[in-house]
């Protein structure tokens, strides 16, 4: 005869409470994503399936990075405009305080990335002819070039001792003192323009916890405006790529889960039809869904997935469609 101790049957009674509180108040309606201004940084429940709202702003948010400790956000936000010259280097804590504008200029500062110790933030400026990989205290004290390629430099992550990033429509890595850079992927038709938004090739890179691996995206086709974007996988050396999705909808900005075993990713659309879903599959490409609620309005998009530190959460960038 089984024998179910009290705690467990306590864990089992809470655990239903939770699923029943959920489908009654998906039943009356009564579950809604939270709305305050057009922009904003939430947080989705893996579990309960309940999205919180962290931070609200009217000004666009782009990239959004969580640090080593889990407890601070690092993203870029415009400040007095729409196009990219009003774009600024911001944190934020984990509980929405806080906020801490890092840069303020009329340049270029985008797409940040935290040190792994947290002391210092990677980011992308436009301070000479082309986007370059700049260095900066946490403070935003002494921001200084870390990496010119010579030509646009984007999309960078740094894990451990490495950055990689995306240059002239490839993966490429850098110690984090800025030397060595070696190119990791070569994809066909690399920086060639056709129908979709970007040049075919690869782009996005995002290390795993160990740094020995690469997941990003590649335009595979541009039958669709947005272009058709498949993820896939590749070594640190270069070794062993593989295709993750084999479906070509316009998807992107892959991320790790924490313990390696599994990716989130964005699909934006599917065919000319925009979605901006949130999608997860395990880190072989298998099981793949969609784990956005289906309370979640039309009117509502999301932007840019990153793990919690326990992963049992889904951070992300939303916009309000109005």
């Amino acid at each position: 005869m089984l024998h179910i101790g009290s705690d467990a049957m306590n864990v089992s009674l809470y655990s239903f409470a939770i699923v029943l509180i959920i489908f009654c108040a998906l039943l009356c309606g009564c579950v809604e994503v939270p709305h305050d201004k057009k922009w904003g940084i939430y947080a989705l429940d893996l579990q309960t399936q309940r999205i919180s709202l962290i931070y609200s702003t009217s000004s666009q948010l782009t990239t959004l990075r969580l640090n080593t400790d889990g407890d601070t956000f690092v993203f870029s936000q415009f400040f007095g405009g729409d196009t990219y010259e009003y774009a600024e280097i911001c944190t934020i804590s984990l509980n929405g305080n806080n906020l801490q504008r890092l840069t303020n200029n009329s340049l270029w500062d985008l797409y940040p990335t935290w040190s792994p110790n947290g002391s210092q933030i990677a980011f992308l400026s436009l301070r000479d002819k082309d986007l370059d990989i700049y260095l900066m205290n946490r403070d935003g004290t002494e921001a200084s070039m870390l990496y010119d390629s010579g030509s646009h430099d984007a999309d960078i992550h740094w894990i451990d001792d490495m950055i990689v990033f995306t240059s002239n429509s490839s993966i490429w890595k850098i110690n984090d003192d800025g030397s060595k850079p070696i190119k990791i992927t070569n994809p066909p038709r690399a920086g060639e323009w056709g129908n979709a938004n970007l040049p075919f090739g690869d782009y996005d890179p995002q290390l795993n916890q160990d740094a020995s691996k690469i997941v990003f995206e590649r335009l595979v086709d541009d039958t669709s405006v947005h272009g058709n974007y498949n993820i896939f996988m590749i070594n640190i050396d270069g070794t062993s790529e593989i295709q993750l999705t084999n479906n070509s909808y316009s998807q992107g900005f892959p991320t790790w889960s924490h313990d390696g075993e599994s990716i989130a990713f964005l699909v934006a659309a599917i065919n000319d039809q925009g979605t901006y879903d949130l999608y997860r599959m395990d880190a072989n490409g298998m099981n793949i869904e969609c784990i956005v609620p289906d309370y979640i309005p039309d009117a509502f998009l999301c932007h840019v997935p990153i793990f919690s530190h326990d992963d049992s959460k889904i951070y992300f960038i939303g916009e309000w469609w109005d």
